[in-house]
């Protein structure tokens, strides 16, 4: 069953429409005129969709890279890679499940994934601790990246998260240690890497995968420095401005394009990936091959160095 947001109450409706139309058809049998009506409404209900998604507001997009039925790193891999192999541990400390990683093959190519999976319903978001990792995730995810640089891997990361746990146990256990090494091992890597933006990037808890040779992000999903409430509580002590910091922040992937944070946009399908995945992940992964390809006879000292500008010429072009 499709979930709406509130600014889709004007879809909804017509989609209600629709369905109730269709559902009286195929009660009835054959009518041409209701038949008539049933298209009319279907394009009308089309092309309301397609103009509310094109003028969204980085608050409206902040919505829908957090909507429930959003693919998560587990559709994606399910998707893209076959013969996935997940690695667990950190041989430090112990299991992070809110980081996925591992081994598989890409169209052919074998590579590293790693990625943040939030959770598609209570059990597994909390299973998943809602894709917020605490140090041992980061620490895998190092371990992760160590392994595919001995093994000459590509790294394609997978983005989605509202930040890193914050809770006293994981600043116990050096938080801000593990996502500086993270972030440190994803810059040196001698193979090539790419990070996708799939829906939220939040913070130290995304850049700690995300220190990519090539930066992508899907058209409606979000990458910041901090989440927009957090962000009004700071700025002007009232969470309840989050619209606001979301539009001051400039969060979404066309400002973030302009400004040369990222490197490109992968289109979604009219309403967001959520309302065909399929095609989602299937953008995604054309988008991720053609990086993978345009990186692959660069030698490590290259990847390096290229990876290096790319970070440090951030913000001399405004």
């Amino acid at each position: 069953m499709r979930s709406y947001l509130d600014f889709e109450k004007p879809v909804a409706e017509l989609d209600t429409k629709v369905e109730e139309l269709r559902a009286l058809l195929g009660e009835g049998g054959e009518n041409a005129v209701a038949s008539e009506d049933l298209t009319r409404l279907e394009i009308r209900a089309e092309k309301a969709l397609a103009d509310l998604y094109a003028s969204l507001t980085p608050w409206q997009k902040t919505l829908v890279a957090r909507h429930p039925q959003r693919p998560h790193c587990a559709d994606y891999i399910s998707g893209l890679v076959t013969d996935f192999t997940p690695l667990a541990g950190d041989r430090l400390f112990g299991e992070d499940a809110a980081i996925v990683g591992g081994f598989a093959r890409f169209r052919g190519t074998s590579v590293c994934v790693i990625g943040q999976e939030k959770g598609s319903d209570t059990e597994t978001r909390l299973k998943h601790n809602f894709g917020m990792a605490r140090p041992e995730g980061y620490r895998k995810a190092v371990r992760l990246m160590e392994l595919a640089d001995r093994f000459s891997l590509p790294v394609i990361s997978l983005v989605d998260t509202a930040g890193a746990f914050p809770g006293v146990d994981a600043e116990e256990r050096g938080q801000a240690e593990a996502i500086a090494r993270s972030t440190d091992k994803s810059l040196s890597l001698g193979v090539p890497n790419v990070a996708v933006v799939i829906g939220e990037g939040g913070s130290g808890g995304a850049i700690a995968i995300a220190a990519s040779n090539r930066v992508l992000m899907l058209e409606h999903a979000i990458y910041t420095v901090a989440s927009p409430e957090a962000s009004a509580s700071i700025l002007w002590r009232d969470a309840s401005r989050a619209q606001d910091a979301a539009t001051n922040m400039k969060i979404t992937a066309q400002d973030l394009l302009r400004f040369g944070i990222i490197d490109a946009i992968i289109s979604e399908p009219i309403g967001g990936a959520h309302r065909d995945p399929a095609a989602a992940i299937a953008a995604t992964g054309n988008a991720i091959a053609a990086v993978l390809e345009s990186l692959g006879n660069m030698p490590p000292e290259a990847l390096r160095e290229a990876r290096a500008d790319k970070f440090l010429a951030m913000g001399r072009k405004i």
